[in-house]
């Protein structure tokens, strides 16, 4: 090794180290604000190899619990503050009556989201950050903040440090085993080990190298299954995905509703290169109440073949037993005679955006936080639909699709997975990259396809191995003509959900309190 590039390097740690009030605040928002570099859709992972050891370096240097969770949380923060800021971009849609949500949407959910790791960080420096110990440690609680903020509070999954490797399709394998999180927990351990190094020790060097052979034979072992696992399409079926890019600030304009619902008919009934079986539509694609609106059923029916279907996503309303108007977010599906054949109604509603979390116990005035006036009912939950001519299917509308484990019924397996969105409200930001992105891998976790249906993409197919057959990207209008991919067998964590990564949290956490018995006891090498 170079004697002055080491000089150089040990020099840096010490000043990590040593930095202290605003200054080591600052510069754990500034590794924080560069690990963002690591999700989609720029997926440059190595950096997590410098950012985690760096952020332990400076929770090194804290004097009190209360400097490790500023530490620790304005890492966080710097982190989601640039992987979040997409939210802001759907408040600009109608900016005249959503500016003042846009601080909360900026600073708001990054400061909340932080806390998570602002405890980590205080609760690492408790059981203490030094050697290998310190580094498992330290990985550990980054993985148990991860899968709280996956959880708590409905949860919000999205950019778990797993996918980071959303670019490095041979590693995603392992999420066929041990799902997302199993990968998030294998990343943040071995991201953290290099922090050992300092001691310069040899269990140091063995650990740091064991967790990067670890990574090498994950994405060995993942381009065997890509090479080795064979897969095909099914018989008889021809989806079109229809893109139609309509602006989301117009949509809902009664002026323009014809004008965007014939720009549907007219993609749906383009002249493709093989007969169409089935045509999707993505969310809230038709702004009619197409359930009570007969008129626009026979539209799309007219549209296609006697023996065709078209999917799309609507706004359903129904009377309860107390007469109330209820509203769902929901996936219908009108067959070429211009009735509803299949529906679904949406379960994993978005707090804010599709209702206002604890409206009855609020005044009116805060009623406005929300973005509609009338809270959304959710469904049931995860279930299997089934369309004449198509293998059965497992609906997810937007963000449900984020939900490790959540998205199938576990009871009716479906042959694949069909998920609607709208990204329109995002534009041209990080945030519609990342939702594809973490969509992908439900397809590798589940051995399931994926069809993603978008109003302004990104539209695609998925193979079940997570091969992007076919994609429409930003801003394009027009269609996707495509076969199905088939379904692989149930995969390990099909099967089993997050029982795997649990155990392997429990082996690691085992280790660990090895090495923490073995060196209070000071015990000779094994």
């Amino acid at each position: 090794m170079n004697p002055n590039r080491s000089f150089s390097l040990s020099s840096l740690i010490v000043r990590l180290q040593s930095a202290s009030g605003w200054r080591r605040v600052d510069i754990a928002f500034a590794l924080g604000s560069v690990m963002m570099l690591t999700m989609p859709p720029f997926n440059f992972f190595p950096l997590l190899w410098v950012c985690l050891p760096g952020l332990i370096f400076l929770l090194q240097g804290t004097q009190n619990g209360k400097q490790a969770f500023a530490v620790g949380w304005s890492f966080a923060f710097g982190f989601f503050v640039f992987g979040l800021y997409w939210i802001a971009a759907s408040m600009f849609v109608d900016i005249k009556h959503f500016w003042w949500a846009v601080p909360f949407s900026v600073a708001g959910l990054p400061a909340f989201f932080a806390l998570y790791y602002g405890i980590a960080a205080m609760i690492a420096r408790k059981i203490g950050l030094s050697g290998v110990r310190g580094a498992l440690s330290f990985g550990l609680l980054w993985f148990l903040a991860d899968y709280a903020r996956g959880h708590m509070f409905t949860g919000f999954p999205w950019n778990l440090l797993g996918y980071a490797f959303s670019g490095a399709l041979p590693v995603l394998q392992i999420t066929s085993l041990v799902g997302i999180y199993g990968l998030t927990l294998l990343t943040a351990v071995a991201a953290c080990l290099p922090a050992s190094l300092i001691d310069k020790t040899t269990s140091s060097r063995v650990a740091t190298a064991f967790g990067l052979i670890l990574f090498a034979a994950l994405a060995i072992g993942g381009e065997i299954r890509l090479q080795t696992t064979a897969t095909g399409d099914v018989p008889g079926v021809r989806l079109r995905l229809v893109q139609p890019d309509i602006n989301q600030a117009s949509k809902w304009r009664n002026s323009e509703r014809a004008r965007d619902f014939q720009s549907l008919i007219d993609l749906s009934a383009a002249k493709g290169d093989k007969p169409v079986t089935h045509v999707i539509w993505p969310e809230t694609a038709s702004t009619y109440y197409l359930g009570e609106d007969a008129l626009h059923r026979q539209q799309i029916a007219a549209s296609i073949p006697a023996a065709s279907t078209v999917i799309t996503g609507v706004i359903r309303r129904e009377l309860d037993q107390n007469g109330a108007t209820r509203f769902y977010n929901s996936l219908v599906a009108v067959d070429g005679l211009g009735r509803l054949v299949a529906g679904y109604d949406k379960s994993h509603l978005v707090p804010f955006g599709e209702y206002m979390p604890f409206r009855k116990f609020l005044p009116p005035a805060l009623h406005a936080l929300a973005a509609s006036s009338a809270d959304f009912t959710s469904g049931t939950g995860a279930r299997t639909l089934r369309v004449l001519g198509l293998p059965p299917f497992s609906p997810l509308i937007c963000y449900e699709v984020i939900f490790p484990g959540e998205v199938v019924d576990r009871n009716d397996r479906p042959d694949f997975m069909l998920n609607i969105t709208n990204d329109g409200w995002y534009g041209r930001t990080t945030g519609p990259y990342q939702h594809f992105a973490i969509a992908r891998v439900r397809a590798i976790e589940e051995g399931l396809p994926l069809v993603r249906v978008a109003n302004t993409g990104i539209s695609g197919v998925v193979d079940p191995l997570g091969r992007i057959k076919k994609r429409l990207g930003l801003d394009k209008r027009g269609f996707i003509d495509s076969d199905l991919p088939s379904a692989l067998p149930p995969t390990l964590f099909g099967k089993y959900g997050d029982v795997p990564a649990g155990i392997a949290f429990l082996l690691i956490s085992a280790t660990t309190a090895l090495v923490f018995i073995k060196k209070r006891r000071k015990l000779p090498p094994i």
